[in-house]
């Protein structure tokens, strides 16, 4: 079974009859509000946005005065490679600047997730292959590389957490290709080098890892995300992250749910950590990129909405002191540019239309100290 996380690529959000509708100023023109801090009362409040897809500015600047309002400390954001270098070599900055601005006038903490394949570097010395947005060819992993070094020295102390790459143990993630281990390592060492070249207080976070129980090789389309780890760290992938970054969706199962190789749930969390106190690690801080519930009525591993608010809290709860070393709790994700009509509009905590969930202001209570009341 391959992990929704990894197969499901655009979420987005549908009205609900308990939101209120925010004003949002429709002009063109953007002024920068006086320069903002996040009040929390828990900093590992986190939410994976989709800011590089708005094409008005006044919509990354509200998304991002709710995140902070909400009382999350840190967006995840993915800043494709594919999107800022379309031709080898010229670099255009124009979005990633813009949301970098946003966030840091809001006060947000910026994790960078770097990767998409730009047209030029797709091409592969086999051209039976069909290539796809994450078919990076390995004659090819010096130029993300330069990416990444060039990200990591343009926004030097204003962007210091990178993810490099995404599920690169999912066959989609990876190109159509089976999952390669020991390949992402290869990968993962350049970028780590050319990052901690350019900046070297760099947080490069390896991994972010889809949660499947699908065998080794990937002839189910991906590889179990605990042997997958097992193989980076043979395959000498410990000395080139310095964090970890995983995705650790829970489906149905409340938070509490033991660990349990054969299951997905949020706990899985406790096994990938075991592999890296193993294999030497336990130093290292967890980064939680993606997870969530989804609440949709019909969706084969949803929940009540009640059931994803308690469940959400409970998760920030419990962790705070059971897991010392996890650094951020992103949820995966707290707006979209347009709505999908479907499942996965229940991800989301705020609509398109700007509209918040009631889930949004459990969160903003929970991050503000108030006390829940039914």
């Amino acid at each position: 079974m391959i992990a929704l996380a990894g197969l499901i690529l655009i979420w987005a959000q549908p009205a609900h009859p308990h939101q209120m509708l925010l004003p949002v100023n429709t002009s063109q023109t953007v002024t920068l509000d006086p320069p903002q801090q996040v009040q929390t009362n828990d900093p590992r409040v986190c939410v994976h946005t989709r800011l590089i897809d708005e094409v008005q500015e006044y919509k990354i600047q509200e998304t991002l005065r709710l995140v902070r309002k909400m009382g999350a400390s840190t967006i995840v954001d993915l800043f494709p490679w594919a999107y800022v270098e379309r031709n080898e070599g010229s670099y255009d900055w124009s979005r990633t600047d813009l949301i970098v601005k946003h966030a840091e006038n809001q006060g947000l903490r910026v994790i960078a997730r770097l990767g998409l394949v730009p047209l030029w570097a797709q091409q592969s010395a086999d051209e039976s292959i069909v290539t796809t947005l994450n078919y990076l060819p390995e004659e090819r992993f010096g130029d993300f590389a330069d990416y990444v070094g060039a990200f990591a020295e343009r926004y030097r102390g204003r962007v210091d957490h990178l993810i490099i790459w995404n599920e690169p143990n999912l066959n989609f993630e990876w190109g159509g290709r089976p999952p390669d281990p020991d390949a992402y390592t290869r990968l993962l060492a350049l970028a780590y080098e050319a990052a901690h070249a350019a900046n070297p207080d760099v947080i490069v976070l390896g991994g972010a890892l889809a949660p499947t129980l699908a065998a080794p090789g990937g002839a189910q389309g991906g590889w179990n995300d605990l042997d997958f780890l097992r193989e980076m760290y043979e395959a000498g992938a410990g000395a080139y992250f310095d964090g970890l970054a995983v995705h650790n969706y829970p489906f149905e199962a409340p938070p509490n749910t033991p660990p349990d190789p054969e299951e997905l749930n949020f706990r899985r969390i406790e096994l990938w950590r075991a592999i890296m106190v193993e294999y030497g690690d336990a130093q290292k801080p967890v980064y939680i990129t993606e997870t969530g519930w989804n609440d949709h009525p019909r969706f084969v591993y949803g929940v009540s909405p009640r059931q994803r608010i308690n469940y959400t809290l409970e998760a920030y709860d419990f962790t705070q002191e059971a897991y010392p070393w996890l650094e951020t709790i992103c949820l995966w994700q707290f707006r979209l540019p347009a709505p999908t009509n479907s499942y996965p509009d229940y991800f989301t905590l705020v609509s398109t239309e700007f509209q918040v969930k009631p889930i949004y202001t459990a969160i903003q209570r929970y991050a503000s100290g108030w006390e829940e009341t039914e």
